[in-house]
Order: C-alpha cells, then structure tokens, then sequence
C-alpha cells in the first residue's frame, strides 16, 4: 500500500487523498430494518391477533388451555433463542481475530463448569415442556365426565358421516346394540341415550354449506353443550381437525378415539383432514355450525324427515389388541 493511499479505491478516499470508511454494513443493516418492517405491516395482522401466534380465535372452553400451551412454547423458544443470539454476538464482537495481533487465541477445554451448564439447561427446559404437555393432553383427553351428547365420525375416503347418537321422534332402534356401530367400544357405549335410534348426514367432496359456499358435508352443534366425539374410519388414517377449536385427533381403523369440547361461539366454522390418507386428501374438508340448542334440536328433526334414520357403519371392527385394551380399561 502506498504512504498516500494512492492504490486505495476512490470510492474510499476524499478529495485530499485520505482513506474513508467503508459503509457497507450499515446500509445492509438498514435494508434489513426495511424488509423486516414491511413483512410485519404486510401479514394484515392487527394488534390483537399478534398474541395469538398465529393461532385462530379459540371457539371452545377446552381451547384456551391449547393456545396458553402454544404461546408458552414460543416464550421458551425465544428465550432460548435470544441466549442463543447473545452469546453467537458476544464471541462474534468480543472475541474476533485482531487487526494488531496475529496469534492463536487461548483455548479452553475441558471447562466442567461450562460444559454442566450446556447439558442440565436442556434437560430443564425439556422436562418444562414436557410436564405442561403431559399436564394439558391427560386434561384435553379426559373423557370421565358424561357429555351431553354424542357424535361418531365416519372418516373414509374421501369425505366425512357424522352419527347423531340422539333420541330423536320419529327414529328408532338403539345405539347400544346397533350392529353399525359396533366399532365403539363399550366404555363410550355406556354414556349413550337410552333408545337412541339417532340421525346422520354423509357427505361427498362436492357438498357445499348452503349458508357459506364453503365445501364439504356440514356438523352441527348446539352452543354450550359438551360434545364427544367418538372417532372412527372406514379404511385408512384420517384425522379430524376442526380449526378454531384447535384441536385434532387421528381417526385410526381398528382403533378407536375420543375427545370431548364445549362450543362457545356460534357461527360456522372450518374442518379437515390433518392426515395425509390419499390422492384425494384435500378434498376432505367439512364444516361445523354451532348454533342454539333449538336451531339444533330442528336440524336434528329435519334430517328425520329427510329418511336419514339410524346409523351409518362406523367403519373397520375393533382390532385384537384394541379389544384386549378395552378389556383392561373396563
């Protein structure tokens, strides 16, 4: 280099011949400050959507529970994150190569203060998170209490029945020893109606919700009443998965599962299929409308007027091992 500078870039040297400083980083950090600004004012997200993540607004009492998981999840994440950040920034700035000194820097091994703390954190913060997961399924998944009504679903390919375990005028028979719904198990088979000779609605992909144009068959639900959900399939895995309840649950042949919500919101709302079962898997898409226990109660009686008495098969018979289990359970 020479004494003046004259081999210098003239972008980096004033009109005295003195070296300037660069300034490609400040202006790349500006541009980065833009493209974030823009990407957080273009999601349309408004303020009271960012607490939720992501997550739609819960319709269900069960939900919240859900949604207080998620966001504590995040808080974990970041506060891993930003140590993370931190220390990657503190070697970077504090401990980079200098400009003076050209020398290996001092290494440090076998640091057993260090490499504890490096070990236990993780495990702490796994076992937080398993313990609020283990806490909030065993209550999400708690299906003791009696609900006040029964649904069966049907998942098959490619569309969704839903049985209306339900004593409604004018059907007749009973769920208990409906030869198609001998998929449920009994400990579910217990809590039904006496006498319930039910309803159902089975949908094609091509069924649209006359109210919102929206696809696929329709469920309905009265308000305020808890609802379990008994989960069946008719060749392979499904999951059923209604949005803003922000919950699902895989629908496994041979095997059957069970949830049970509270809806507190009335209005008509997405569902479908979360499991990959197929070419056609998209195409399995449903809606629930939550609506007033009369408005329910009609429906129910319209659906007998319409010939859609009785039930639907449920799907594929219990499995050997999960026959066994429900041995044990009872």
């Amino acid at each position: 280099m020479s004494p003046n500078g004259s081999d210098l870039p003239r972008c980096l040297k004033s009109a005295g011949g003195t070296p300037m400083p660069r300034r490609p980083m400040r202006r790349k950090l500006l541009q980065a400050l833009t493209a974030g600004l823009v990407l957080a004012t273009a999601t349309g997200c408004t303020y009271k959507d960012f607490p939720r993540l992501g997550m739609p607004t819960p319709t269900t009492e069960e939900a919240p529970r859900i949604l207080s998981l998620w966001q504590g999840s995040w808080a974990a994440a970041l506060a891993t994150g930003v140590l993370v950040w931190g220390l990657i920034l503190w070697s970077a700035f504090f401990h980079r190569r200098s400009r003076t000194k050209v020398e290996v820097p001092p290494q440090t091994r076998y640091n057993m203060p260090i490499e504890a703390l490096y070990t236990v954190v993780p495990l702490i913060i796994v076992s937080v998170l398993f313990y609020f997961t283990a806490r909030d399924e065993s209550k999400l998944l708690d299906t003791s209490k009696k609900p006040d009504l029964t649904v069966n679903v049907v998942g098959f390919q490619w569309s969704w029945c839903f049985n209306y375990i339900e004593n409604v005028e004018g059907s007749t028979g009973d769920a208990a020893t409906d030869e198609n719904l001998a998929a449920i198990p009994d400990r579910y088979k217990k809590d039904f109606p006496a006498n319930a000779g039910g309803v159902y609605t089975c949908g094609i992909p091509g069924d649209k919700n006359p109210q919102t144009g929206n696809p696929g068959p329709t469920l309905w639900l009265p308000k305020g009443k808890t609802v379990r959900f008994v989960l069946t399939s008719r060749d392979v895995i499904h999951s059923f998965w209604v949005v803003p309840f922000l919950m699902k649950q895989d629908v496994i042949p041979g095997h059957t599962n069970a949830f049970q919500v509270t809806p507190n919101q009335e209005g008509t709302f997405l569902g479908k299929c979360a499991e990959l079962c197929g070419v056609d898997h998209s195409r399995m898409l449903f809606n629930v409308k939550v609506v007033s226990q009369e408005r329910y109660e009609e429906h129910l009686k319209s659906l007998v007027e319409k010939g859609q008495t009785g039930y639907v098969p449920a799907g594929i018979e219990q499995t050997k091992h999960e026959k066994n289990r429900e041995t044990n359970v009872l």
